[in-house]
């Protein structure tokens, strides 16, 4: 049986994206493993989700501090570039990251100050009208029909 063409669109219910983002990212690591391991080819795969969160493969050996003995110091110094590179790039979507959390948690400090100041000044104004709202009460022992006012 053959598997009918979908479009290629984007999908528009967000549990079934993240359903099929987590499916094809699976799929597109293994395919990246499958090609190193039966190829001996280096194969790097990045990916980031639409919320940020990196997912990466990496077969070269190099770049992970393997099988360095055959490297001469060019190459030695080439690799350490490009993993300053890396860290940099890291670093700074890491510093981006932060900053908008920051942001994010700096607005909700501000509402819910406000929102504690709103309750604290309508719980103040109950107060204050509470005890304002003096009642006269008099005292009278008998029968209500031979109450004198």
């Amino acid at each position: 049986m053959v598997r009918g063409k979908i479009q290629i669109k984007r999908i528009e219910n967000a549990t079934s994206r993240q359903v099929t983002f987590s499916k094809r990212r699976n799929g597109l690591l293994k395919k990246a493993y499958e090609l190193y391991v039966l190829c001996d080819a280096e194969v790097a795969v990045i990916i980031f989700s639409h919320k940020g969160k990196l997912y990466e493969f990496s077969s070269c050996e190099r770049m992970l501090g393997q099988n360095l003995g055959s490297c001469s110091i060019d190459e030695l110094q080439e690799v350490e570039n490009q993993l300053e590179r890396s860290l940099r790039n890291i670093r700074a979507r890491k510093g981006y990251l932060f900053k908008e959390q920051i942001l994010q948690l700096k607005a909700k400090e501000r509402y819910m100050q406000e929102e504690n100041a709103k309750l604290s000044a309508k719980n103040n104004g109950t107060t204050c009208s509470q005890q304002n709202a003096e009642v006269e009460t008099e005292l009278f022992l008998g029968l209500p029909e031979n109450r004198c006012s």
